[in-house]
């Protein structure tokens, strides 16, 4: 989940009202059907993220883009198909990328929308994929990450009548659709966990840089921990993230495997035996550490770590804070066709099913009855309002 460079770490200030959304809007384009009126997408549960890659119909940088050839051979219309283009991290980034385009595919699938991908490696690729990306004569253009913000927004503005959507980020434009998740509600859930399975009393977390989309998990993960211990009158630790200083430990990356591994390895070795890596594709370094250490246990993000990492890491993963980016996309393409679409940004939260934790897999036996009652129950008591989760980073 590549993001903004990290900046010089500033005290952050107290957390603020979120700002109202921008109004929704809808709009006609030539040749589309009147809008129906504007609606709120239905989110059921997920707790897992499809992720697989094998043959599929790729567009590499800024290579010519594929015929637009409909059944009957004539040129496919725009309200039928969709393009993506991912930040500079790839396809196959076991992250947000990968979440994206899994939606887009099951657009294709379920509901006949054409959808191809832009795969940018390099911040080079950017912009000229928006571009091409416009240029299909689709109805629907999807950017993944901060980094696709400023191309986004000036296509945005140059063709009024193609819906955008981008995940992780906001463009504030009447035909663009921010994706986004309250990722600390379900933070909280994970470091309640942690905390409840911890036998050294030290549970730890650390992201690829220090920006709000990585942020917001730590805090969550940090009031998950606090809780626990009010609850359980115990002290378990918090290494590698203070939410009131709003620092901690970083890689500065969200590529390199061995800047993960090293850090988790520093934290293990100051007692830490559950990590949550906030890194992209540097997480899995912590992983390899944990496994090589015996005794440690990872919590994944973004998706189902036990499904997308190598099935090496398995024994491992604890379970995974996710989003749920995959139904999102979809069903938000799909509002692209069927005139419901609207520049209201979607917020992913436990109460709507955009997020949550997965399940413990191969662990299962770790977390006694008791300890998941009680995460059962914080999961009622957020999503109704019972319990509040804040973060200065929250959407």
């Amino acid at each position: 989940m590549p993001v903004r460079p990290a900046a010089p770490a500033a005290p952050a200030a107290p957390a603020a009202a979120p700002a109202a959304p921008a109004r929704p809007t809808t709009r006609s384009r030539a040749g589309r059907a009147g809008h129906g009126p504007s609606s709120r997408l239905r989110h059921p549960r997920l707790l897992g993220v499809a992720g697989g890659l094998a043959g599929l119909a790729l567009l590499a940088g800024c290579a010519s883009a594929p015929s637009e050839a409909g059944p009957s051979g004539s040129a496919a219309a725009g309200e039928n198909c969709a393009r993506m283009v991912t930040n500079s991290g790839g396809l196959d980034d076991r992250s947000f990328n990968q979440s994206s385009w899994a939606g887009l595919q099951k657009a294709e699938k379920d509901d006949g929308i054409q959808a191809r991908v832009l795969v940018s490696t390099t911040e080079n690729d950017l912009a000229p994929n928006v571009a091409q990306a416009v240029g299909s004569g689709c109805g629907f253009v999807l950017t993944v990450g901060y980094e696709l913000a400023p191309a986004t927004e000036e296509q945005a503005a140059a063709n009024p009548d193609i819906d955008f959507a981008i995940v992780d980020e906001t463009v504030d434009a009447p035909n663009v659709k921010p994706i986004l998740f309250d990722t600390a509600q379900a933070s909280y859930l994970a470091g309640y966990l942690a905390a409840g399975v911890s036998k050294s009393g030290k549970v730890a977390t650390f992201g690829g840089g220090n920006q709000p989309p990585v942020t917001l998990f730590m805090d969550g993960f940090s009031d998950g921990v606090d809780a626990y211990n009010a609850a359980h009158d115990t002290s378990v630790q918090l290494l590698g993230w203070s939410k009131e200083a709003q620092d901690g430990s970083f890689t500065g990356d969200f590529e390199d495997v061995n800047k993960g591994k090293q850090l988790a390895q520093a934290l293990i070795d100051q007692g830490a035996d559950v990590i949550m890596p906030v890194a992209g594709q540097v997480g899995e370094g912590a992983a390899s550490a944990a496994l090589a250490t015996g005794g440690v246990n990872v919590i994944w993000v973004d998706n189902d770590g036990y499904d997308t990492l190598p099935a090496e890491y398995r024994p491992v993963v604890l379970t995974s804070v996710i989003k749920d980016t995959e139904k999102a996309v979809q069903q938000i393409a799909v509002s692209s066709t069927d005139g419901t679409f609207t520049n209201e940004p979607y917020v992913g939260t436990l109460d709507n099913g955009g997020v949550d934790i997965a399940p413990f897999h191969d662990l299962e036996s770790s977390v006694s009855p008791e300890l998941s009652a009680e995460l059962d129950a914080l999961r009622d008591q957020i999503a109704s309002g019972a319990v509040t989760v804040t973060s200065p980073s929250q959407p």
